[in-house]
């Protein structure tokens, strides 16, 4: 069976594949949660600082290369790649999506 991407993820990876930090962080709640490098960034403002800093810092580009649903969340697998030491990487993104926003982000 194959899973259907909630339209807000297609957003979020096209708006961080662009660099459009606004648009990315308009894909989470207000009160949303990211768990990356090991640290927390909670509500929207935190998370657009985030977006923008590993932005500037990285210049990320994600491509997707699988997705499944577990445990009520989407998680996608992404090959990464950047301006970062061992570039490209694979990372899992475990996305939770309630009311067509972006709840919680965790990347590992």
């Amino acid at each position: 069976m194959k899973t259907i991407l909630p339209q807000v993820l297609s957003d979020y990876y096209a708006a961080v594949n662009d660099g459009r930090t606004d648009d990315a962080a308009a894909c989470f709640a207000a009160d949303a949660l990211v768990h990356d490098e090991s640290q927390d960034r909670q509500g929207r403002e935190a998370i657009r600082a985030w977006i923008a800093e590993t932005t500037q810092k990285y210049q990320p580009q994600v491509e997707v290369i699988g997705m499944r649903e577990a445990d009520g969340a989407f998680v996608a697998t992404g090959r990464v790649s950047g301006t970062f030491p061992g570039s490209p990487v694979q990372l899992e993104y475990t996305f939770t999506v309630n009311g067509g926003k972006i709840s919680h982000l965790a990347i590992q």
